[in-house]
């Protein structure tokens, strides 16, 4: 696969826009992926779409990349199983990363980088979510209110 760098351990994105960008790949992911491509092989898509055939069909003719859907329902099929019962899609995941990397304390620059934001203010919109922003919010309140 060549959008997947196993020597630099990055992982090329295809952004929308033509906004392409590598980002890290984690060695536990490295191996998930390893694994998944011993099974399926696909020559031109890492995650294929199954054509009406099936998944061995697609594979040996090019049954083209996941469709929206198809990646929506696993993500449902996914979520289900978590046990997890809150409102999520699959965008839900792009924002749960970008949060984790800015509470890691990451720097929002390389944030919008990995991200594909043209403008740092796209990606500023995630400082609101983490909690160390709502905690940096709460003390401070508490100590006005502290002599009423």
């Amino acid at each position: 696969m060549p959008d997947v760098d196993s020597g630099r351990m990055l992982l090329h994105i295809h952004g929308k826009g033509k906004k392409d960008r590598y980002v890290p790949l984690p060695a536990p992911t490295l191996e998930l992926l390893r694994a998944y491509w011993r099974t399926h092989r696909s020559p031109l898509w890492l995650f294929p779409a199954p054509t009406r055939r099936g998944l061995k069909h697609s594979l040996a003719h090019d049954g083209g990349p996941v469709t929206r859907s198809s990646l929506q329902s696993a993500f449902r099929a996914a979520l289900k199983r978590s046990g997890l019962n809150k409102r999520a899609h699959v965008h839900t995941l792009r924002h749960s990363y970008a949060t984790h990397l800015l509470e890691a304390g990451f720097n929002l620059r390389v944030i919008q980088d990995h991200l594909g934001h043209r403008s740092p203010s796209t990606t500023a919109i995630y400082t609101h979510l983490t909690r160390e922003v709502r905690a940096s919010i709460t003390e401070p309140l508490n100590q006005l209110m502290e002599d009423l």
